[in-house]
């Protein structure tokens, strides 16, 4: 119990701005606009001064610590984190969210230990922020930024990533364990892009109006796909042998 309510002082209540600089060190993009939405959504009820001026608690400001922290750490929706919050209000303990990772999916070899053809079509939606990327990743912003100059990763039109490119982010920070900086993976890029021109002018004239034409492109493009990995990595291996 702090003096002022042991004196039965009320305790000091903080404007919006106020609040905002207490959490921003914790939660960089939160904003007052943020704020306000939480509060509509019923998640969070400061006071209200006569003139209609917001006064936040230290209990508010708890609350909003612990929203925040449910929708970054465990990506849980605000529905979820109501009911939460219901249950503490009732002087229960709310649940113990499970730790929510993206994971990529397994990816399918064939019996050399190389992807398979399967490897090459595209099954799932992971769609990342860039926060999230990061996070998932593990790597910082500096070397998604040099990913991205280097045109070895590129968010979707709706500013998201997808698997392949937290399967690039992990990859190249594993690489930059070794001293591999991005700008040396440019060689990595042209030499795919290459592989799939050829590709593409192997299988677009296969390519017809009517579904069964297009299905089978598509399982071409699978299976030489998965041909062409298999070819760079074992002349690879052939070429490590000579030195």
């Amino acid at each position: 119990m702090t003096a002022a309510v042991a004196r039965g002082e009320r305790e000091p209540r903080l404007n919006i701005g106020q609040v905002l600089d207490r959490l921003r060190a914790d939660f960089e993009d939160i904003s007052i606009p943020k704020i306000r939405f939480l509060e509509a959504e019923g998640l969070v009820k400061p006071e209200r001064t006569p003139a209609g001026y917001r006064k936040f608690s230290e209990a508010d400001i708890e609350r909003l610590r612990y929203i925040l922290r449910m929708q970054r750490d465990h990506y849980l929706p605000l529905k979820v984190i109501g009911e939460h919050l219901d249950a503490i209000d009732r002087g229960l303990a709310p649940p113990e969210p499970e730790p929510v990772v993206p994971t990529v999916p397994t990816v399918a070899l064939g019996a050399d230990g190389l992807p398979a053809p399967e490897s090459f079509r595209r099954t799932d939606r992971l769609r990342l922020s860039r926060k999230e990327l990061i996070k998932v990743a593990e790597i910082d912003e500096e070397l998604l930024g040099q990913l991205e100059s280097f045109a070895l990763i590129s968010p979707s039109p709706t500013g998201h990533y997808d698997t392949d490119a937290l399967v690039i982010a992990q990859t190249a920070r594993e690489l930059a364990d070794y001293g591999i900086e991005p700008r040396h993976l440019r060689a990595f890029r042209a030499a795919a892009d290459r592989e799939v021109g050829l590709i593409e002018q192997v299988v677009t004239p296969r390519k017809g109006r009517d579904a069964g034409a297009s299905a089978r492109a598509e399982e071409a493009v699978s299976e030489i796909a998965a041909l062409s990995v298999r070819l760079h990595a074992t002349l690879v291996k052939a070429g490590l042998r000579r030195l």
